[in-house]
């Protein structure tokens, strides 16, 4: 017996001793949907380190990816009851909060400087406080990307070609009214399922972004990828109001800090793989084509019409965005 106590105590010494191993230690959660290689994974892993350099040894931020702690609103869910710290949701936050559909509207963010001046105008003044009446709050505005449309059965060039075509959509309704506008008929499929959606044809095609099309490996199931940008997706750095007022506040202060930072870093990696990964795309043997934008912003009117009707507010929200657009 006395061996058996020396060799537990010899071992407990050891394991306090280890280098980045803390009995105390606590572990901050930060799920997302993205597959390794993704730009929610860069961009999280590179939070992650950089929040961790500055954490000290009480706290530290873990990525758990691919949609292992959830799709994005079972995330959600787990971050009101406390069972998660940050998520990383993009689309889904239309259902959260009805005022973020705008950035489901076609064809409204021109480029990333134009996102940078919503973000500090628009999403931080009066979208902010909206996503706090429901129980959050965003500490850093990231991105998903401009989003592309693959399928297995023909090019994309005009809405026209999407009559009839089982698109895959996220989790957000006007997301698939802009693509019933356009013919389509879609369908909300959490992005852990899409894969085999695709594979067996119950999809033909979906929309993603071209880090998540390559990531999530779509390649290897569809032929056609159209260069559309029919939306632009920021991604929000969540976590539950009332959970991230339990940390004491020079932690809540690193890790805010350390989000809106990673802001720049996201920013560049999306730039450098878009530029990439449409070698890679067509490599893996997809056939690339650019779309009519124009006909696609044509048909796009009546998406708009429903927001301004059903959005209290939205045409405002719309017509400030459009303004800030302007200043380049």
């Amino acid at each position: 017996m006395k061996k058996i106590k020396t060799a537990f105590v010899t071992a407990s010494l050891a394991l306090s001793l280890t280098p980045g191993l803390s009995m105390a230690q606590t572990e901050l959660q930060f799920g997302h949907v993205g597959n390794p290689g993704s730009l929610f994974d860069m961009s999280v892993n590179e939070f992650a380190k950089r929040a961790n350099e500055r954490l000290g040894d009480d706290y530290k931020v873990q990525a758990y990816g691919s949609s292992q702690l959830g799709g994005d609103s079972s995330m959600m869910q787990k971050l009101k009851l406390g069972q998660l710290t940050f998520t990383l949701p993009s689309t889904v936050m239309s259902s959260v909060v009805d005022e973020f559909g705008l950035f489901e509207m076609p064809y409204l963010i021109q480029d990333r400087d134009h996102m940078k001046r919503v973000i500090e105008e628009v999403i931080e003044p009066d979208l902010y406080p909206l996503v706090e009446q429901e129980g959050y709050k965003i500490l850093a505005v990231w991105e998903n990307g401009f989003r592309q449309i693959t399928n297995n059965e023909r090019p994309i060039n005009t809405p026209e070609d999407l009559d009839g075509l089982k698109l895959r959509t996220p989790e957000g309704i006007w997301r698939v009214r802009m693509f019933e506008e356009y013919g389509a008929n879609p369908s909300p499929m959490s992005l852990s399922e899409v894969f085999t959606a695709l594979q067996t044809g119950t999809m033909d095609g979906q929309e993603n972004p071209l880090v998540q099309i390559y990531s999530q490996k779509f390649q290897e199931v569809q032929d056609y990828l159209s260069i559309t940008n029919h939306v632009y997706t920021p991604a929000y750095v969540v976590v539950s109001k009332n959970h991230w007022e339990d940390l004491p506040e020079d932690v809540r202060e690193v890790l805010e800090e350390t989000a809106q930072e990673v802001q720049d870093f996201v920013y560049e990696t999306a730039a450098k793989q878009e530029e990439e990964l449409l070698g890679e795309m067509e490599a893996a043997g997809m056939e690339i084509n650019e779309a009519d934008k124009q006909a696609f912003i044509d048909a796009s009117g009546p998406v708009y019409e429903l927001f301004d009707e059903e959005v209290e507010g939205g045409g405002d929200l719309v017509d400030r965005v459009l303004a800030l657009g302007e200043e380049d």
